[in-house]
């Protein structure tokens, strides 16, 4: 990878690399007991963007790190994100039977099934920032690592967020509550999927890597715009899940508050900032510039 290869090819050879790595870390689906294993296997390989693994990479390719001291990071991030996945579908939260462009786990399997696939992804992920041997790192970043995925996945981050959304059904808040939930909720996660390729280079100056957290707060923020406008916009087939689910649930969102025209300019703003945060680097940040502006551009 180099930072001036075209975004598409480097998200298309991060794709196949954390896919590769993601297929190796899951237990076999023959192993017992299968049928969770298989559930595993099913949520997690085989679709999405990709996009917390294609920032890890971004980022450590932004600061000089080898790309095989990447792979754990990316992979943890990526099963923290996918466990949240399986949850937010079932009946009990958001009650979605699409996710990924095939059915949720839930139900390709069941519900209980569904609740331990996602238990045994989240602890994967913390068995692979603290064992996996790819990952040459002293011990103080090892242990870095899991208190910074630790935080972004609990009550203080992906978890908590995910608790004020739920509660917040049928009640319209203000622009710095809504940007309080999906600081957490969504923003949380990504921010950690920099913060741990930052991890991976001990001798990065304390500078550099708070423009980094400063940009993916930003980046974070401008992806949960971009979603929350996609789901007034696209359509089910394209998103690969429910469209409107927000809208029908009666949550508070970017375009409720603003309006469709708002939150588009609200997104800019973020990504703005991002670019901003990245202003100190030079060449080697330009695929986390592109990819800045993919996220406010996609359309899935």
């Amino acid at each position: 990878m180099n930072p001036e290869q075209p975004l598409s090819d480097f998200m298309q050879s991060c794709q196949e690399r954390v896919e590769r790595a993601l297929d190796a870390r899951l237990p076999a689906a023959d192993r017992m007991p299968e049928r969770l294993h298989q559930a595993m296997r099913y949520a997690v390989l085989g679709g999405g963007k990709r996009m917390r693994p294609l920032l890890t990479y971004a980022t450590g390719q932004a600061i000089g790190a080898r790309v095989e001291l990447l792979d754990g990071p990316a992979c943890a991030v990526e099963f923290i994100h996918v466990y949240s996945l399986i949850h937010d579908d079932l009946p009990a939260m958001d009650d979605d039977d699409l996710r990924r462009g095939k059915p949720t786990c839930h139900k390709a399997y069941d519900e209980a099934t569904a609740i331990l696939a996602g238990d045994g992804l989240q602890a994967l992920a913390f068995h692979v920032l603290a064992q996996d041997p790819s990952i040459a790192v002293p011990a103080e970043s090892r242990i870095a690592m899991i208190e910074t995925l630790a935080r972004a996945a609990g009550p203080a981050g992906m978890v908590g967020g995910q608790a004020i959304d739920l509660d917040s059904v049928g009640k319209k808040l203000d622009l710095p509550g809504l940007e309080n939930m999906h600081i957490r909720k969504t923003g949380a996660l990504i921010r950690a999927a920099v913060r741990l390729a930052c991890l991976t280079s001990p001798d990065l100056p304390a500078e550099q890597a708070d423009r980094l957290d400063h940009y993916a707060k930003c980046i974070g923020l401008a992806f949960q715009i971009q979603d929350d406008i996609l789901d007034e916009e696209s359509d089910t087939q394209t998103l690969g899940k429910t469209q409107g689910k927000d809208r029908d649930h009666n949550k508070p969102n970017y375009p409720a508050l603003l309006g469709l025209a708002g939150a588009k300019e609200k997104a800019k703003e973020m990504y703005e900032a991002a670019l901003e945060s990245l202003a100190g680097f030079g060449p080697e940040v330009g695929l986390l510039r592109e990819l800045s502006r993919f996220i406010i551009q996609r359309q899935n």
